[in-house]
């Protein structure tokens, strides 16, 4: 379970009233799929998805939450009713829209003690927002405490109907979007340390050792037709290394942005990362294991259909496959993704050369509270949202709580981050590598994990990135535009 470390504070907040309106995707919708003006509730139910019975948070009485579905420019009015009632778990809660800029709305950005009080028990709020710039695979979860790990999570979608890249591929709906998360038998709130989940779940269902076997999700596909699968990994701990037997992929977007078509056999997943991969069903008519491999050794492991679903051809046997994985000759490589337009970090092109440079050093102290710390300092949250102490005109910035948290930034300027590995060091931040989201932003990688050169010239940009281990001497570094004012959450 990944904790909240830092927030940014960038410039002056601008807030302006939105108007939504119903504009319906013009995709093929189930009954599983709502639509960017919706009435969202969440409650709790019991349900199995491995075979396990649990009470869980869920959006809409499913999990995954129901597909969320929108164009390129839609109006978004999203009405959240908490009904929440078991105390095992949390029972106020709010919901982030992972990936959207929220450009003059970062009241709707849904992070709890930044941008809004959590929701309590019986009300409401409506989250109204426009995506004027934006397209491609985002998702949406709860931010208040672990509670997404219960169960609140769910994919968005927003189309773009001028897609440059869309004679690459035939289908793109929501019968190929696939969602990756964990899965405990527990509440989140009594797990602890290690954080070793019972279950990967693929689009809602899986299997654990020991466990039924139960039907897994089916994907499926007709020969000879070209796929867009969304993949979007909703889980709390764990990274997927993803892979389809018998088919390689072909990488078009990463977090919302699209890149240059690269061709691989696997991609490493990381939480609340999502990627477009291109597959073409090329292969003999049959049932292929997808399969999507947990850093967890605990769970390493594909025996009985475990970490695993079915890509089914039209014409195959009701039945489990019986491939076997690899070979693989064309690895993952994040310094390999480029955006297809619009590339190059801002800036000077020399490390350290931003108008602002901030080091970022990651920490878990051995003495209580054992929390992790970024530059020596947890977040606590204050009693009042960021937002509204910056609204309210009482504070200076440099006063804002939790202190120690916040980091004043100066409006449309340049920001360098770094955030070196530690895992290897007396009370470094163990447990990595662990992905790293910047709210309200996408931002250029000028060094991605596992690399040690910098490039300025065509980094990949995303909203999420590994942070890396320590034994590969990684340094991630992101570069970013103050352009998008507001309090913004920085974590893992």
């Amino acid at each position: 379970m990944h904790t909240f470390v830092g927030l940014l504070t960038i410039g002056l907040i601008h807030l302006s009233p939105v108007v939504a309106t119903l504009i319906g995707p013009e995709h093929r919708r189930s009954s599983n799929v709502i639509g960017p003006s919706s009435t969202l509730e969440i409650a709790n139910k019991v349900i199995a998805p491995d075979g396990f019975s649990r009470s869980a948070v869920l959006a809409g009485g499913t999990f995954p939450g129901p597909l969320l579905q929108a164009q390129k420019g839609d109006a978004f009015n999203l009405n959240v009713v908490n009904k929440l009632t078991d105390t095992s778990m949390n029972t106020t809660l709010s919901i982030h829209w992972h990936g959207i800029f929220q450009h003059q709305t970062n009241w709707a950005d849904g992070t709890d003690f930044v941008t809004q009080c959590p929701i309590p028990p019986n009300e409401s709020f409506l989250y109204k927002f426009t995506v004027p710039d934006q397209a491609g695979t985002f998702w949406y979860h709860s931010h208040v405490t672990p509670q997404y790990c219960d169960g609140l999570r769910g994919a968005l979608v927003i189309y773009d109907p001028e897609d440059p890249l869309e004679d690459m591929y035939d289908v793109d709906d929501e019968s190929t979007v696939i969602v990756l998360s964990d899965w405990f038998h527990q509440p989140a709130a009594q797990i602890v340390a290690p954080f070793t989940p019972n279950a990967t779940l693929i689009n809602g269902v899986g299997r654990y050792a020991g466990g039924p076997a139960i039907p897994l999700a089916v994907i499926n596909v007709e020969q000879g037709k070209r796929y867009r699968f969304r993949i979007v990994a909703a889980a709390c701990e764990p990274w997927y290394n993803f892979t389809i037997d018998g088919h390689q992929m072909t990488i078009i977007e990463t977090d919302g942005i699209e890149v240059e078509p690269v061709v691989v056999d696997s991609v490493a997943v990381f939480p609340g990362q999502r990627y477009s991969v291109v597959v073409t069903a090329d292969q003999p008519i049959d049932n292929y294991w997808i399969r999507a491999l947990p850093d967890n050794p605990a769970n390493s492991t594909f025996d009985g259909g475990i970490n695993s679903a079915i890509l089914r051809y039209s014409g195959a046997p009701v039945q489990d496959p019986t491939t076997t994985p690899g070979p693989y000759s064309l690895p993952f490589d994040e310094s390999a993704l480029h955006p297809l337009s619009g590339g190059g970090a801002p800036g000077i092109p020399e490390p350290g050369k931003a108008d602002v440079n901030i080091n970022l050093v990651p920490l878990l102290p051995s003495s209580a509270p054992v929390t992790y710390t970024i530059n020596g300092v947890s977040w606590v949250n204050p009693e009042f949202p960021v937002l509204l102490q910056i609204l309210s005109g009482s504070r200076h910035p440099s006063q804002l709580l939790p202190q120690g948290s916040v980091y004043e930034l100066p409006s449309n300027k340049v920001i360098e981050i770094s955030i070196p590995a530690t895992d290897l060091l007396p009370n470094g931040a163990i447990g990595n590598p662990h992905p790293l989201h910047l709210h309200g932003h996408a931002f250029d990688v000028i060094r991605v994990a596992g690399n040690s050169s910098y490039n300025f010239v065509n980094p990949v940009r995303r909203d999420t990135v590994s942070t890396g281990n320590q034994v590969n001497n990684d340094n991630v570094t992101i570069r970013f535009t103050t352009n998008n004012p507001g309090p913004w959450f920085l974590h893992w």
